[in-house]
């Protein structure tokens, strides 16, 4: 294995629950990272917490605490997240680990000494909650109160000596880099909004603040904290054990391949992180990708109108694996989405129990009693055999195209249609006929537990637990699966022993 491949989910800020916005991410970025261990690729794969900023700071006051022990307390939940959502995560970075602050604190240092930070004062509009500055043309009144166009959070006006970084010199070079690299924002719709923005002109940007102390200090004036964001945003390079730019580590996987982010934060990685790394003479990511928010039915979530969907709870229902296919399937990658009790166990029934659980135990049951759990020797592969088999292994690239441009939904759509078309064979072939024409009869039954096995490990960055107990039947293990096993359409061996299997997915009543 020589390929190597950087993912990376937004750094979560832990100033309340998780949400199922949190999971969505991090789901969706776990897909792709187990995607390309499937095609024998060195994965990192980092997420984490961003820990500073007066949201934090006013947050732990009000609890009564230090902010560091706050920290820990709400990052933890995070960390705990990762492993419920089953995530194959090999890094979680905290904004307070050490190795983060030498990092953000050289970067800072290379563009004081690059000339592209300054002091000054800034006077302008701030959020606390979304740590953002606005424009007076992103600001508006709501019942007498001032808030972002943007994102609808409260804005306070804020007047004090800050330090700025020179982001006005950087429009045309960006315009620039976005021309030369095309595909650096997807979709295309957030490409669009980035391009606007910056031709719209860019103002310097306010990168310290002196108001509060929760941050990392300026090095070279402790009565300033570093910008969150640009705190923030450095996690992807300290990860990697930046400034150590001749370590293994960063030489292997930076830049990185892929910032999986919520449109709501598109600005700061598409236009502020390219700016601050140009600037350092550091390269920029290759993509950044931001995707749609998660709607609780037709609205988006918020603590005010109490529809903040908890993916533990739901978990704790379904099964992850069913949260996790569901999101990759009915969610149209790219735009929103809405997640509803009714919309989930629809998908549940179709596509899981009945779809992808009904073949693999009417295939291994008809097995049992006729072959007696025994892959079938003496076979010939006609023409409608073939063409299910080669539905799979002439779609390797294509597949791999589907994950790469972030095709997620497509990527869905074309397992299902394979685990319909499984289903129509073994109907139409009719294997329980055919017992006189025995060749015939062992080609049906090797050919649908062939494509119960393919099917399994295009699903397992989706259900990696579900596709590991139907692959076991097989007497396969995780080790065991990858891509180039899915174009030989006569892996399994004759005469070799399966296993049993159980109900994959429970039918959910409507009634209950």
């Amino acid at each position: 294995m020589d390929k190597n491949f950087f993912i990376t989910t937004p750094i979560y800020y832990p100033s309340g629950k998780p949400h199922m916005g949190h999971a969505y991410s991090s789901i969706v970025s776990d897909v792709i990272a187990r995607f390309k261990r499937l095609d024998r690729y060195n994965v990192e794969f980092l997420t984490g917490t961003d820990e500073h900023g007066l949201k934090i700071q006013r947050a732990a006051e009000e609890k009564g605490l230090d902010p560091k022990k706050f920290c820990d307390e709400l990052s933890k939940t995070f960390r705990d997240l990762s492993k419920t959502l089953n995530l194959s995560n090999t890094d979680f970075i905290r904004t307070t680990e050490d190795r983060h602050i030498k990092s953000v604190q050289n970067l800072w240092k290379i563009l004081e000494n690059k000339n592209q930070i300054y002091l000054s004062k800034y006077s302008g509009w701030y959020s606390v909650s979304d740590e953002a500055f606005y424009s007076d043309n992103e600001i508006k009144e709501e019942n007498g109160i001032n808030i972002s166009s943007i994102s609808g959070s409260k804005v306070e006006w804020v007047e004090e000596e800050s330090y700025f970084f020179k982001l006005s010199e950087w429009e045309n070079k960006l315009l620039k880099f976005y021309e030369e690299n095309p595909k650096f924002i997807l979709p295309d719709t957030r490409r669009n909004e980035v391009l606007s923005f910056v031709k719209g002109g860019l103002k310097d940007l306010s990168v310290s603040r002196k108001s509060f102390s929760w941050g990392i200090k300026v090095p070279s004036n402790k009565d300033h904290v570093i910008y969150v964001w640009l705190d923030a945003l450095t996690n992807y390079i300290s990860a990697l054990n930046y400034p150590d730019t001749k370590n293994n580590k960063y030489k292997n996987y930076w830049p990185a391949d892929l910032h999986m982010i919520g449109k709501d934060i598109l600005r700061f990685h598409a236009v502020y992180w390219p700016a601050f790394l140009l600037a350092a003479d550091l390269p920029p990511p290759k993509r950044v990708y931001g995707h749609g928010w998660i709607l609780s039915g037709d609205e988006k979530m918020s603590k005010s109108k109490g529809n903040i969907l908890d993916p533990l709870e739901i978990v704790d229902k379904y099964g992850l694996d069913s949260l996790r296919f569901y999101l990759l399937k009915e969610v149209s990658f790219g735009n929103d989405g809405s997640i509803t009790q009714e919309k989930l166990e629809s998908c549940i029934n179709s596509d899981l129990a009945n779809n992808y659980g009904n073949l693999c135990q009417r295939v291994i049951s008809f097995n049992e009693k006729n072959y007696n759990l025994l892959v079938p020797d003496n076979i010939n592969f006609e023409k409608e055999d073939l063409k299910l088999l080669n539905k799979v292994s002439d779609n390797i690239n294509t597949l791999r195209s589907y994950i790469d441009n972030q095709e997620l939904s497509i990527y869905s759509n074309f397992i299902i249609d394979c685990l319909f078309e499984a289903n129509k064979y073994f109907n139409d072939q009719e294997p329980w006929k055919k017992k006189s024409d025995v060749v015939r009869l062992n080609t049906i039954v090797y050919v649908s537990l062939e494509i119960i096995r393919k099917v399994s490990i295009l699903l397992n960055p989706i259900i990696p637990d579900t596709s590991l107990k139907v692959l076991d039947i097989f007497n396969l293990k995780q080790k065991d699966i990858n891509f180039d096993t899915i174009k030989d359409n006569k892996f399994l061996k004759p005469n070799s022993n399966i296993k049993k299997i159980g109900i994959l997915f429970k039918k959910i009543d409507k009634n209950d």
